[in-house]
């Protein structure tokens, strides 16, 4: 009888904990921390009446590992509800230094994140690729967990302009395939918003998009180090989507 109830509690863990990683695959973080943490509590009720000790460091193993992502998701659950009340918006002065993609967002660009959406009309010429090519790069090296990213863009109507645009962006897919990263680019002719969209919730929007530094030398300080680099006049937003849903429902 208590091998039956021990079998039932078992499969209870292992039920619950398949829906806990379910849920953290679909970035239902809370829900998946509660479900983590259901799980490792019936999983050390089982591992209680085990005796074999091969067995019993098999289940410590689990339990090891299902803690330690429950306790990564408590951290990031407890950091993003407080950052989520947050809005907070960066002035950047004409000819100001110090203002890299890095600098301005790529704390939000964790390991958490999946998926980077990106609109921006004036992605376009030769400097604007390289600067989307800058945020790609730095995607990269965050370390993030990123799979897609989806830009949409502008076009030129010079049909040449068009080919080199195209050509220029799906190199940059082809380079960002060697990182496991699919890039999937679309055009509109009415495009007017410019900001970032991450899936983890937070939204980047900068006046001037990508485009917010200006010409630079090819051989003059800040041409290869962005935080060098002299700025357009522009406002940088950043806000969590879920705080805009909570203020149109108070409203």
């Amino acid at each position: 009888m208590a091998d039956d109830k021990s079998a039932g509690v078992e499969a209870s863990a292992i039920s619950i904990l398949k829906r806990a990683v379910e849920l953290d695959n679909s970035h239902r973080y809370e829900e998946s921390l509660t479900c983590y943490q259901e799980g490792v509590g019936l999983l050390m009720q089982v591992l209680k009446g085990v005796t074999e000790s091969v067995k019993r460091q098999r289940y410590r193993q689990k339990i090891e590992e299902y803690l330690a992502r429950a306790e990564e998701l408590k951290v990031f659950v407890k950091e993003e509800k407080e950052a989520s009340k947050q809005h907070t918006q960066i002035q950047i002065e004409a000819n100001s230094t110090g203002h890299s993609y890095e600098s301005l967002f790529g704390y939000y660009l964790n390991k958490f994140v999946t998926a980077v959406e990106v609109e921006d009309p004036y992605i376009r010429s030769h400097h604007q690729i390289q600067n989307f090519l800058r945020l790609c790069e730095l995607i990269v090296r965050k370390k993030t967990s990123v799979k897609t990213i989806n830009l949409k863009t502008g076009m030129d109507d010079d049909q040449s302009s068009q080919q080199q645009q195209q050509q220029k962006l799906l190199s940059i897919g082809r380079s960002l395939q060697q990182h496991g990263i699919l890039l999937e680019i679309s055009y509109s002719n009415t495009l007017h918003d410019r900001e970032i969209r991450l899936d983890t919730g937070w939204v980047i929007k900068i006046g001037r998009g990508l485009d917010m530094f200006k010409n630079c030398d090819k051989f003059a300080i800040g041409f290869c180090d962005l935080e060098l680099r002299p700025c357009h006049e522009t406002t940088v937003d950043i806000f969590h989507r879920a705080a805009v849903k909570s203020s149109s429902r108070s409203s």
